[in-house]
C-alpha cells in the first residue's frame, strides 16, 4: 500500500458498503466515523496499512473507544461494540481483497453489552396516539394519522416508512412493500385501521401537500411537497406523544416497532412470522421479542398467584 494507504483503503471499503451491499447513507455516516476513528487509532500505533495491524492493535482501539484514550468521547459498551464490528468488516473486506495476508481482527470480539429488553407501549397508548395525531388540522392531521398506523401496524424502521412511494402500497391487497437493509424487500400485511388511514391521507392530505411541491412519488410528504425527512417524522410522534399525555422520553418511533412485534407475539403469533414480518435476517434478533412476553407472564403471575410470593403465607389450610 501507499503512505496513505489506510485512508484508500477505508475508501474503498466504504464504497463497498455502500454499492455493493446496499447499505443506507445513514449507515455508511456511521461506519466513515468509526472507522475514521479506528484508521487515526491505528496511525498513532505507527500503522500506514492494513497488512502492518495487529490483534493487540483491535484489541488496543475497543480499550480506547471505553476509555477515551485517544481524545474522543468515551464510548457505551453498545456503541464501542458497534465500532469494534465495523473494523472486523474491514478487515474481513481487506481479506477478501487480497490487501492483507490475515485477517487479524477475527480474533477480537466486540465489547460485551448488557440486553436491553425493548420496552412496548400499552395497546391503549398506541390508540390515543394514533388519534392525538390526527387531531393536527388537515391535511397534516390525515398524514401524521397515517404515518403511526403504518409504523405501528406494519412493524417498520422509521427509514423504511418515510421511504416509501405510492407503488409501495396495495389498498386492494392490504400490504405495503418494505425495503429493509441492504434493500432487501419484504411486503407485510396492512391491517384494516391502517390501510384506511392511508387511504384517507391519499384522498385527502396527500394532494394538497404534492401541490406545494415539484411532483415525487414518495408517499409521506412534508408542508413544502417534499419527501418526509426521519427528523420530521420523529417530530410528528413527539407532538402526538405530548398531546396523547404518553411519557415522550420513553417514545420513538422504534418503540412503535418494539410494540408491534411485542403485541404479536402476546397474541399467540409464531417466533418465525414475527421476524419475516419485522425483516430480521436471524430468529436470534427476534427473540429478544419473546423475553418481553415471559417477562409480562411472570409479573402477572407474582402479583396474581397465592404461592408466587415467599415469605408470605401461600393459601388458607383447612385446620383439622
Amino acid at each position: 500500500m501507499s503512505p496513505d494507504g489506510l485512508a484508500a483503503a477505508l475508501e474503498q471499503y466504504l464504497a463497498h458498503v455502500a454499492v455493493e451491499r446496499g447499505l443506507s447513507a445513514h449507515t455508511v455516516a456511521a461506519y466513515r466515523r468509526d472507522l475514521t476513528r479506528y484508521a487515526q487509532h491505528l496511525r498513532t500505533l505507527g500503522r500506514r496499512d492494513l497488512a502492518s495491524v495487529t490483534v493487540d492493535d483491535v484489541a488496543g482501539f475497543a480499550a480506547t473507544l471505553a476509555e477515551g484514550s485517544d481524545g474522543g468521547r468515551p464510548l457505551a459498551a453498545s456503541s464501542a461494540a458497534r465500532a469494534v464490528t465495523a473494523a472486523r468488516g474491514w478487515h474481513r473486506f481487506a481479506l477478501a481483497e487480497g490487501l492483507v495476508p490475515d485477517d487479524v481482527a477475527a480474533r477480537v470480539r466486540p465489547p460485551a453489552q448488557g440486553r436491553r429488553l425493548p420496552k412496548a407501549v400499552p395497546v391503549a397508548d398506541v390508540e390515543a396516539l394514533i388519534a392525538a395525531a390526527g387531531a393536527a388540522e388537515e391535511p397534516l392531521g390525515v398524514r401524521d394519522a397515517a404515518l403511526v398506523e403504518v409504523l405501528y401496524g406494519t412493524g417498520a424502521r422509521i427509514s423504511e416508512a418515510v421511504g416509501l412511494v405510492i407503488d409501495d402500497v396495495d389498498l386492494a391487497e392490504r400490504a405495503v412493500r418494505l425495503f429493509g437493509k441492504g434493500r432487501k424487500e419484504r411486503v407485510v400485511p396492512l391491517g384494516g385501521p391502517a390501510a384506511d388511514a392511508v387511504g384517507a391521507y391519499l384522498v385527502r392530505g396527500r394532494p394538497a401537500l404534492a401541490a406545494r411541491g415539484r411532483g415525487n412519488a414518495s408517499l409521506f410528504l412534508n408542508t413544502l411537497g417534499r419527501p418526509l425527512s426521519r427528523q420530521s417524522a420523529w417530530g410528528v410522534l413527539r407532538a402526538a406523544g405530548e398531546r396523547a399525555g404518553i411519557e415522550v422520553d420513553h417514545l420513538s418511533p422504534h418503540t412503535l416497532r418494539h410494540s408491534f412485534a411485542t403485541h404479536l407475539l402476546a397474541g399467540g403469533a409464531d417466533v418465525r412470522v414475527v421476524q419475516e414480518l419485522l425483516g430480521h435476517a436471524s430468529v436470534t434478533t427476534t427473540q429478544i421479542y419473546t423475553q418481553v412476553t415471559v417477562q409480562a407472564l411472570r409479573e402477572v403471575y407474582a402479583t396474581s398467584h397465592p404461592r408466587a410470593r415467599h415469605g408470605g403465607r401461600a393459601g388458607t389450610r383447612d385446620v383439622k
